[in-house]
């Protein structure tokens, strides 16, 4: 387990402003990941391994996209035990996102809002932070790395396929699995992509491009689609149409959520921006469960949202996922939560 009570480093992070606190922890993460000083936060790696999408995952749980934005950490986040690392999302060109004040926590739901807005560095700084991963470089290396890709704010929604399939061309060596992110609910229209003509026009160019990459590269990388929480039966059911019909790997359910039913009487509720945490875990079950039954048993989902405990990573398996990711519960749990969550999905098999 890792040397320093993440109790300790959060009672002091949550002192500081949301996003202060994030930026002065990756940029820990980023300095101490090749040191000794990552002893500070090293786990061992629950070993539970699982084929999905013709990958194989070292264990169950994986850390979701959104808070490496400019894969600068994943060789830290990989000592923490994650069996998948999901980076991103990153766009065509840098870009700051957002005005600030855009990330806000709300600890008596063990929630967090943001509204961020794909702010990076752009896809040239992101590969040559990849590239530059040691996890990467080491042969063999069993922890699988996820690159999330979408499009930068200034493209016009009916230009929104330019911008992936020149992020998808760019990451597609460095990727064992590339995310196509049409669920942020912090830029401008892009939920719209997950309609019907719109999804498939979309997935359509996607699929003929990753046929040309894999000439290219000799190998078919899976492509995964991730969807948002706020979708009723009928938009699950067309979404699963879809990502069949494009010969799509997975699936990842779910982004943040536009609902603030839970949280509209805290302070901060109502800001806007995608709520993700502990009031998340229903909804995004219910559409994993959906997709489960208009996909079939072997359609890998990743189930992603409010998970803030080993029993909410196993409900996520019971509602129909393979594996999952979090996101807020390392903010609130720190690295245990890793640890445990793997552990409780490794005695789920048993």
């Amino acid at each position: 387990m890792s040397l320093v009570p993440y109790s300790l480093a959060r009672q002091f992070l949550f002192q500081m402003d949301a996003e202060a606190a994030h930026d002065l922890t990756m940029a820990g993460l980023a300095l101490s990941q090749k040191t000794p000083l990552k002893l500070a936060y090293c786990q061992s790696r629950v070993d539970d391994p699982i084929e999905l999408a013709g990958l194989t995952f070292p264990n169950r749980v994986g850390m979701a996209a959104g808070l490496d934005k400019n894969a600068r950490c994943i060789d830290g986040l990989a000592a923490m035990g994650f069996g998948f690392i999901e980076v991103g999302t990153v766009t065509p060109l840098a870009q700051p996102g957002n005005p600030k004040p855009r990330m806000f926590r709300l600890p008596e739901a063990g929630a967090i809002i943001n509204r961020l807005g794909f702010n990076n560095q752009g896809l040239d700084a992101f590969i040559a932070n990849v590239q530059q991963s040691s996890m990467r470089a080491t042969p063999n290396n069993p922890v699988l790395l996820g690159l999330n890709i979408g499009k930068n704010a200034a493209t016009p929604i009916e230009n929104a396929t330019d911008d992936y399939l020149k992020c998808l061309q760019g990451v597609y060596p460095h990727a064992d699995y590339i995310v196509v992110n049409i669920s942020s609910p912090n830029t401008k229209n892009l939920r719209s992509l997950q309609s019907d003509e719109a999804l498939d026009a979309l997935l359509g160019a996607i699929a003929e491009k990753r046929e040309e990459l894999a000439q290219t590269f000799g190998k078919s990388k899976p492509i995964f689609v991730k969807i948002a929480p706020d979708l009723d039966d009928t938009q699950v059911g067309l979404i699963a149409q879809t990502l069949r019909k494009h010969g799509m790997d997975g699936v990842i359910a779910t982004n943040t959520t536009l609902s603030r039913e839970a949280v509209k009487h805290l302070q901060h509720g109502n800001e806007a921006g995608g709520l993700s945490g502990a009031p998340v875990l229903e909804s995004s079950n219910r559409v994993i469960s959906q997709l489960r039954a208009a996909l079939g048993s072997k359609f890998p989902i990743i189930g992603v949202g409010g998970i803030m405990s080993a029993e909410d990573a196993v409900s996520k398996i019971k509602a129909g996922a393979d594996v999952v990711q979090i996101y807020t519960g390392l903010i609130y749990r720190g690295p245990q939560l890793v640890h445990e969550a793997a552990q409780a999905l490794q005695k789920l098999r048993k």
